[in-house]
């Protein structure tokens, strides 16, 4: 696992803030966990390499196998570099993952906290956000308002512990929101935004639509601001009890796309011992 992270890093740490990918692919939403969900979606959506793919992050926490579903995503982008782009969720942090499962897991699977020290130093080399064939933005969460263009994003520095603050906690905790410009989020980081955000946004960068994660949206998936953004979430009952069906969101080469939905994988084995995580927001 240590030689598969350093591996991964040599690859990731290439790709820029945000980093361009073309049509056809297929974009995923929070994982968190669920990897017989996750071995699911490779069904519906496609083997890797045979289907690109563009996954928004949020890779461990709160589910049973987070180690499971990092690893074998890692492993893709070592094995197929080219056909699957892994971003960074606000999930993929020393901090939020010392709270929600994903340290706890790796001291219980490996028998102390090394491997997970590597995948979180795996964690600070990943993109912010995707561009698809210049078109559409991708990033985990939302918009930022110190964030106009998508070029400004190119500046940042994001080999780094996410911040509690600033451009890059926001591009990974910020929510759409029925509010006007920014306001402040309950989550604690990043913000709400309103129609008149992202509307301007698609417009000054020359962009169609922003598809992000980040919230759990009961079926799978979910427009807002007069469709100027779209909320993808691939993880079926999330949590094993919210009882959400998930989302998958296919371009085609002409960036017309397609929404996918599927219901949770039947469970082969039982859950893995282990202290329950707080809620904060589902």
């Amino acid at each position: 696992v240590l030689q598969l992270c350093s591996k991964a890093g040599e690859l990731i740490m290439k790709d820029q803030n945000v980093v361009a990918v073309s049509s056809p692919l297929t974009v995923v939403g929070d994982i968190h966990g669920q990897f017989h969900d996750l071995v699911e979606l490779f069904k519906i959506g496609g083997n890797c390499p045979d289907t690109n793919y563009l996954f928004l992050g949020d890779y461990v926490d709160r589910g049973y196998y987070s180690v499971e579903c990092i690893t074998l995503l890692v492993l893709l982008k070592v094995r197929y570099p080219q056909r699957i782009t892994l971003l960074r969720g606000n999930h993929e942090s020393r901090q939020i993952t010392q709270v929600y499962g994903f340290y706890d897991e790796c001291v219980r699977k490996y028998a102390g906290p090394t491997v997970w020290a590597a995948f979180t130093d795996l964690f600070d080399l990943l993109p912010l956000a995707g561009l698809i064939d210049g078109r559409v933005f991708t990033p985990h969460g939302g918009l930022s308002p110190t964030v106009q263009f998508t070029a400004d994003i190119q500046q940042l520095d994001r080999k780094q512990e996410v911040p509690q603050e600033g451009p890059v906690c926001d591009l990974l905790w910020s929510d759409p929101d029925e509010c006007e410009g920014f306001q402040f989020s309950l989550r604690g980081a990043g913000y709400l935004f309103g129609q008149d955000v992202s509307k301007e946004f698609n417009y000054c960068n020359g962009l169609q639509l922003i598809v992000r994660a980040h919230q759990l949206v009961m079926d799978g998936f979910q427009w807002h601001h007069d469709q100027n953004v779209l909320t993808v979430f691939s993880a079926p009952n999330y949590c094993y009890r919210c009882g959400n069906v998930a989302g998958i969101v296919e371009f085609d080469d002409s960036l017309n796309h397609k929404v996918l939905t599927y219901d949770p994988a039947p469970q082969r084995g039982g859950a893995a011992a282990g202290r329950e995580v707080p809620d904060y927001f589902l």
